[in-house]
């Protein structure tokens, strides 16, 4: 059963660039934007250790944590600003426009901190009273008959909740068409900097974020073909789907059993001829391959034999791969810029003696092709994608690297004692990041499983580990 999850809201208020910092700016939207049009929001929560009442915060950190943010929303103004979504076939873009702002909502929890933070079972309702929703989207009628609507979308509202004498959640929930998990990094990253540092904007003023699109070609104009496939956009597309019914559980692989589990494969799998030396035994492919095979062992004890025995199934794993230094963008280029890759695997390949191995092979196929170029057909991205999540009988897909460095952000407070991907558990997904014990190195993921799986789920994960190493 779910601990207490409600808060008492202390302030509900907004931040905004300072009056006339920031000029009104349009950017478009590419195509590896509307991609993500019909998304779910985005939700990562931050957890601090903070042993002081909330009227120490109050008075003497949360001016500081306000200031900053706004002096960080001078460089991320997008953040602040609206998603436009004339009507076709006009191009949905970011503006911003002075008094622009994000909500930011200071509340209270009696919860218990320490649990919050754990590895172990918490319900999901836990964390998404830490995460704000998005302001609903407003309607604006065009044309000279006003019979035209389009959408105003906001893109990101922060929830700081204090745990008394215990510690504080950051919790943010944005729009992901407005920019991927490295775009994201660089504001939390930026914003924790300028709130460390009293407000100094050197690493701001050093590595600013770049708006340009001129490198990003697209002839086919693909985004008009997202965004018909999208679908008719209302305003109750853009509301939070996100299941709660279920239980966050976390697990970490160290990086000594990341390194035993690439040997075994090595010396394990029947590696094909000329395979090996193109072979991508990363800490990605392999971590995830075992993941991958844990959920579909889960599923087998689940799910009746008769059910999953329709001939040979096709399991599918979903990631999506930053491609800024394959097409030559900026590391600080704001915006989208992933490729949906899809993975498939015979289910019988995947539970057999070398399971592992076949995940982790065919999860580093996907990525050596990348190297052969990125963003081909990237019109039936979509429809690909839409074809695996409706038709396949087992999909995982992936949320977050470990390159994000989500337990680097310090606001002055220490590196995070937890990051969490509050919004996991939509079609099938589960997060990764590094895992914060810097001696264990290695991955942690995060799970989202039924109350029921929770025990069956850590035999086959505890159990696959022992046999391999």
């Amino acid at each position: 059963m779910a601990q207490n999850c409600s808060v008492e809201v202390l302030e509900d208020s907004h931040v905004s660039p300072a009056p006339g910092s920031v000029p009104t700016t349009s950017i478009p939207l590419t195509f590896l934007d509307t991609l993500w049009l019909s998304c779910c929001p985005m939700q990562r929560l931050f957890f601090y250790e903070f042993p002081h009442p909330t009227f120490h915060f109050i008075q003497n950190t949360l001016p500081n944590l306000r200031h900053s943010l706004s002096l960080t929303l001078q460089h991320f103004f997008p953040f602040a600003g609206k998603i436009k979504l004339p009507p076709p076939p006009q191009r949905p873009y970011i503006l911003f426009t002075e008094g622009d702002y994000i909500p930011f909502l200071v509340a209270e929890s009696e919860a218990d901190f320490n649990h919050l933070i754990g590895n172990q079972a918490r319900h999901a309702q836990e964390l998404q009273a830490l995460v704000p929703k998005l302001p609903p989207p407003s309607t604006n009628s065009v044309g000279t008959n006003g019979l035209e609507q389009y959408l105003s979308v906001s893109l990101m509202a922060i929830q700081v909740t204090i745990f008394p004498k215990a510690g504080i959640s950051i919790g943010i929930t944005f729009f992901h068409a407005a920019a991927d998990g490295s775009a994201f990094a660089d504001f939390t990253k930026s914003w924790a900097s300028v709130c460390r540092s009293q407000w100094d904007l050197a690493f701001l003023n050093n590595s600013p974020p770049d708006y340009s699109r001129d490198s990003i070609q697209d002839p086919q104009a693909i985004w008009s073909i997202f965004l018909e496939q999208s679908g008719k956009l209302t305003a109750d597309l853009f509301s939070s789907s996100i299941p709660t019914d279920v239980m966050r559980v976390t697990y970490g692989i160290s990086k000594t059993s990341i390194e035993t589990l690439k040997k075994w494969i090595t010396t394990k799998c029947r590696v094909e001829e000329n395979e090996e030396s193109s072979l991508r035994l990363s800490t990605f492919a392999v971590t995830c391959g075992y993941i991958w095979v844990c959920l579909i062992k889960l599923q087998k004890s689940e799910t009746p034999d008769i059910l999953l025995n329709e001939g040979d199934v096709i399991c599918h794993f979903i990631f999506h791969a930053d491609c800024r230094d394959r097409i030559n963008l900026p590391t600080n280029y704001f915006g989208n810029c992933l490729q949906p890759c899809l993975v498939a695997a015979k289910r019988s390949e995947l539970l057999g003696e070398y399971g592992v191995a076949a995940a982790a092979k065919a999860i580093g196929r996907a990525v050596a092709e990348l190297d052969k170029g990125v963003l081909k057909e990237a019109e039936k991205w979509i429809s690909r994608v839409r074809d695996v999540l409706i038709n396949s009988k087992h999909v995982v897909s992936v949320a977050g690297s470990p390159n994000l460095r989500v337990y680097e952000k310090d606001f002055g407070w220490g590196r995070p004692r937890k990051s969490e991907v509050a919004h996991i558990g939509c079609y099938g997904s589960i997060s990764i990041a590094e895992n914060r014990d810097e001696e264990l190195g290695g991955v942690e993921f995060g799970l989202a499983l039924a109350t029921n799986e929770l025990d069956k789920f850590n035999a086959i994960f505890e159990k696959g580990l022992v046999n391999l190493l």
